[in-house]
């Protein structure tokens, strides 16, 4: 007799902590594959492209939808650090949250299988991951030491085992890779069909490339910092979004204390963009990274900014200053970088950056 299956649990954890942002241009029928896990949950539909089309939502989930013309009512003037025309409108849901918890995923993302055939929970997993301590300050050579079955190797020291709050958590995909768009020209057929069952944190002073099509996050911890950035129309760049978040949020985590998971969950990535549009969106950044990427890796915050809007206004001062003779965007960037606090802020009580700035000093406390 086969074992009850154990991926939807009796009481959905955090049901009334998370809301799930999703951005769309289209009908989300593929929400019909998610419903063992997702009804359960509010749903933020962000809706990118002509605010006139009705967007189709299926019958049963708990949803609240915004298109432009609501970001724009809301917002006023500030809408203008919302990105249009892209996926990185998302964002816009993060700030509207209420919840402590964000998990978004994008409208291409199905339910996977782990190897012995039995669909994935991705929501479950990413809750797991934010509940339990992250490492970053020391490596475990058996990765994720707060997992069943696993603890802390010889060696490891024990002032660090209690760990740090999880920030983030950073989930990955089976079928479709995550590539830009000179490998997807030289590999178009690549699949990636390697399930590694393993959560690793990300440690201090390492950058990573965050994907935001199956990520989750504490709103409270880090929210402010999760900015996509200005893309797509009437950008010179665009599929960067992502990315920009995951290096401001990497730095803004490592000089709080706090830690970032990546590793299970795998969520099916059913379709392929089309490389020479995605060619045309990333170009600019293709060059642009190589001089990104070395300044995030030597940005430092000074220790009096102890919370997530302060450290994020002072990367808006030193990409304004050193990225800005890379080129004007930059400058415009952080200008955006700005609006978008003052936005969240007026959104936000100012609870969410007491919360934030205690939750930091408490988990920079205990790494002493």
């Amino acid at each position: 007799m086969a074992e009850p299956s154990s991926s939807k649990p009796a009481v959905p954890l955090l049901k009334d902590e998370l809301d799930i942002v999703i951005p769309t241009i289209r009908n989300l029928d593929f929400l019909e594959m998610w419903r063992p896990f997702f009804e359960p949950y509010h749903l933020i539909i962000v809706q990118d492209g002509d605010p006139n089309r009705t967007i189709k939502v299926p019958d049963g989930f708990d949803y609240e939808l915004y298109n432009r013309n609501d970001i724009n009512r809301i917002l006023g003037p500030k809408a203008s650090c919302i990105s249009f025309k892209d996926s990185a409108c998302r964002c816009f849901g993060y700030m509207v949250s209420k919840k402590k918890y964000i998990y978004t995923i994008d409208d291409d993302c199905f339910v996977a299988k782990d190897p012995s055939g039995k669909d994935i929970n991705a929501l479950e997993q990413h809750i797991k991951n934010l509940l339990c301590p992250s490492t970053p300050f020391f490596f475990n050579t058996l990765y994720d030491p707060y997992r069943a079955g696993a603890d802390f190797v010889r060696g490891y020291p024990f002032s660090l085992r209690e760990g740090a709050p999880t920030a983030v958590s950073h989930g990955l995909w089976l079928n479709i890779p995550d590539y830009d768009a000179p490998t997807q020209l030289v590999k178009p057929l690549e699949r990636n069909t390697r399930y590694v069952d393993a959560v690793l944190t990300i440690p201090k002073g390492t950058l990573f490339p965050m994907c935001g099509m199956n990520l989750a996050f504490d709103r409270q911890l880090i929210g402010p910092a999760m900015y996509f950035g200005l893309m797509g129309d009437g950008q010179p760049i665009g599929r960067y979004d992502d990315m920009w978040a995951g290096w401001c949020v990497k730095v803004v985590c490592d000089h709080l204390g706090l830690g970032v998971k990546t590793g299970l969950p795998y969520i099916w990535h059913s379709k392929a963009s089309n490389p020479f549009v995605n060619l045309k969106k990333e170009y600019k950044g293709i060059f642009w990274q190589e001089e990104i990427i070395p300044f995030f890796q030597s940005a430092t915050i000074p220790k009096e900014c102890t919370s997530v809007q302060k450290c994020y206004i002072e990367l808006s001062k030193q990409v304004k200053e050193k990225l800005g003779a890379v080129d004007p965007y930059f400058t415009k960037l952080a200008d955006a970088m700005v609006t978008w606090i003052e936005a969240w802020d007026e959104l936000n009580s100012t609870t969410s950056e007491e919360a934030s700035s205690k939750s930091a000093n408490g988990a920079a406390a205990a790494t002493k």
